[in-house]
């Protein structure tokens, strides 16, 4: 049987601000990816690494050797999602390269043991949802993560359109996390822009992946802003 997982770290939520955003380099454009993540740095509190395998989801991106440049490159934490159907094989290969964190999804299964093998190589460790998969199915693993990723598009594509109906499940993970009294970070991934970012942070969410609303503009830092400020106006209004 595999050791419960110690407690949790929680170096992420500590050094984000009211609203995170977290671009993905998903749809920056690879020839030049340092200047990329350069040019999205000032408004970036976190770096999204997508990570496909083919399999888990139908398209190829990028492995470790990727991902030891990136960190070489920059400071910033570097957020690794793992679309990949056996992600416990590389957790050790990205913390080595410099990954801070890593997020597997809890439809693969061997949920418990991932998050420990997470933790015991000293990964926050992060869980992600698909948009067809209820909030129950990840909410037993709420108190021994420190990231829940709630997908708002299906995984493995970028440039896909928003889905509203995924909205009800951040409100219900923003419940459960409050009432349980936990820091987790909530954080949504899939078609944000300035339109759903107001909708997401509403619901609950507080680090806000975005792809293409970010990368697909000339001025990265101006897009990014964009999103924040969307987002933060939704977030002082509820406070009123």
């Amino acid at each position: 049987m595999a050791q419960a997982a110690p407690p949790r770290a929680g170096r992420l939520a500590p050094r984000l601000p009211e609203i995170g955003i977290a671009p993905s380099i998903l749809s920056a454009d690879f020839a030049c990816l340092g200047d990329e993540i350069n040019a999205a740095t000032p408004q970036a509190d976190v770096l999204h690494v997508d990570v496909m395998d083919g399999h888990f989801v139908p398209n190829l991106t990028i492995g470790p050797p990727v991902v030891r440049w990136i960190r070489r490159h920059t400071g910033l934490y570097l957020d690794c999602h793992l679309m990949m159907d056996n992600p416990g094989e590389y957790l050790a290969a990205f913390r080595d390269v410099g990954a801070s964190g890593c997020t597997v999804h809890v439809e693969v299964g061997a949920t418990h043991d991932l998050i420990a093998e997470m933790r015991g190589l000293g990964l926050d460790a992060g869980l992600a949802v698909n948009p067809e998969t209820p909030f129950e199915a990840c909410e037993p693993w709420l108190g021994d993560i420190d990231l829940l990723l709630v997908m708002t598009v299906h995984p493995g594509f970028g440039g896909q359109g928003f889905m509203n109906e995924v909205v009800p499940k951040i409100a219900a993970a923003r419940q459960a996390i409050d009432s349980a009294g936990l820091s987790v970070v909530l954080e949504v991934d899939g078609g944000i822009d300035p339109t759903p970012a107001p909708i997401v942070t509403r619901a609950g969410a507080r680090l806000l992946v975005a792809g293409n609303a970010i990368f697909g503009h000339d001025d990265r830092v101006a897009a990014a802003r964009e999103i924040r400020e969307a987002a933060a106006s939704a977030l002082a209004g509820e406070k009123r």
